[in-house]
């Protein structure tokens, strides 16, 4: 199930006047990713000060309770609830036209599964949902399944990037294995794809002890990525590292933040500095690092704590972990390590995003000076798309908590 702390998600306060007036009318979408759909949430700005997020926890209070047919919500300056609207034209979700697999020539040669042939098993976390499947041969396969809801230029671009660069890593025993892409089942667009399940949680759970050898592991795969490769994973921490049960390795996944060589390479990502401040984590269970900005981050910070206090069971000393660790740093900071990463020998790249044809549909957005409509074409929102009659694929679902009493995950 998602964590309760990680089911909403608020696109900010919408002001109808001066935000300093506590009367001004005041509307915030919220996301629930257990349900994958957007409420608009009404009220005053007394209630919804800039950038505090109350409107979270009130709809926290009422989102299982809500007919689906619901867009908006309003609430008085307690926040209780005073009136719920059905009406359409209340829901600002954009449309997120979703690529025909006939067009993505780079994912030609990947298998891949209806998504009415997966069966929910479990919510994994906002875009990530435990589902199974049969295969070809009639064996049931249990897989993650990832995928992307929101009409965002950087959400896009990272499902894309992720789920090409998966297609092509070469087998590793400390990375995910990729599976299967993901087609609704109407017109074939691609919503998603699978991966190998590992159960057991991530290493961001303190009570999983850590062994040495996941250590050198991890700096292995790091390097095979970075200079083998030319991936720079960008995201590594104890929340993106699994141990297989079977095997005993350490797992790296979640590669949508990934850069090949320059193309979307951040400063203060690079994943020496990440090892460095994941192995610090994994000792001493001190997070408070993790929230600090990436550009604003430095090994030194947590490199010159002259005692890493062990929170955690170890299957060695803490001296021994350290001492691997500042080695491993030394060589890969002398001289030409990212001259080494930006001329990899076999550095993995694939096409950019297509466009989408589904914008290049002109749609009727206010008048022009004349008094006549303003034709426009671009992104637009889902219910202008439905309005038109165009293609629009619903992820809408009922609360987790719902199926669970009904016994309909397992």
């Amino acid at each position: 199930m998602i964590n309760p702390q990680d089911r909403f998600w608020s696109e900010g306060q919408n002001y109808r006047g001066p935000s300093e007036n506590p009367t001004t009318e005041t509307y915030c979408n919220v996301w629930d990713w257990d349900q994958l759909r957007m409420v608009k949430i009404k009220g005053t700005a007394k209630l919804f000060p800039r950038e505090e997020d109350i409107e979270l926890s009130i709809l926290a209070q009422f989102a299982d309770y809500l007919s689906p047919e619901v867009r908006a919500i309003t609430v008085d300056d307690d926040g209780l609830l005073t009136g719920v609207s059905t009406d359409p034209e209340e829901d600002d979700t954009l449309f997120l036209a979703y690529l025909p697999f006939s067009l993505c020539e780079s994912l030609a040669d990947c298998r891949t599964i209806q998504r009415s042939k997966l069966q929910e098993l479990d919510r994994l976390g906002p875009f990530v949902d435990l589902v199974s499947y049969e295969d070809e041969s009639g064996i049931s396969q249990k897989v993650a399944f990832k995928f992307n809801v929101l009409n965002k230029p950087l959400r896009l671009q990272m499902a894309w990037d992720e789920l090409n660069l998966l297609k092509l890593l070469p087998p590793h025993p400390n990375i995910l294995p990729f599976d299967r892409v993901v087609l609704e089942d109407e017109e074939s667009r691609v919503i998603g794809f699978t991966t190998k399940f590992i159960p057991g949680g991530t290493l961001a759970n303190p009570n999983i002890p850590f062994r040495f050898e996941w250590l050198q592991q991890l700096t292995e795969v790091v390097d095979f990525l970075n200079l083998e490769l030319g991936i720079m994973h960008q995201d590594i921490a104890p929340r993106n590292l699994l141990i297989d049960p079977n095997s005993h390795k350490i797992i790296l996944f979640d590669f949508d933040r990934a850069a090949s060589g320059k193309q979307r390479l951040y400063d203060g990502r690079d994943d020496v500095s990440s090892v460095v401040f994941t192995l610090y984590e994994l000792i001493t269970n001190d997070t408070s690092f993790s929230g600090i900005p990436h550009w604003d981050r430095n090994i030194d910070m947590v490199q010159s704590i002259s005692e890493w206090t062990r929170n955690r069971e170890l299957d060695s000393d803490v001296s021994k972990f350290r001492d691997f660790l500042n080695e491993w740093v030394a060589t890969r900071r002398s001289d030409g390590d990212m001259e080494r990463y930006l001329n990899a020998p076999h550095r993995l790249t694939w096409p950019e995003l297509p466009a989408a044809p589904d914008y290049s549909v002109p749609f009727e957005m206010g008048i022009t000076w004349d008094k006549k409509p303003n034709w426009v074409t671009g992104h637009r929102s889902r219910h202008t798309a439905m309005t038109m009659g165009q293609y629009c694929f619903r992820w809408e679902r009922p609360p987790q908590s719902r199926l669970l009493k009904k016994g309909k995950i397992e």
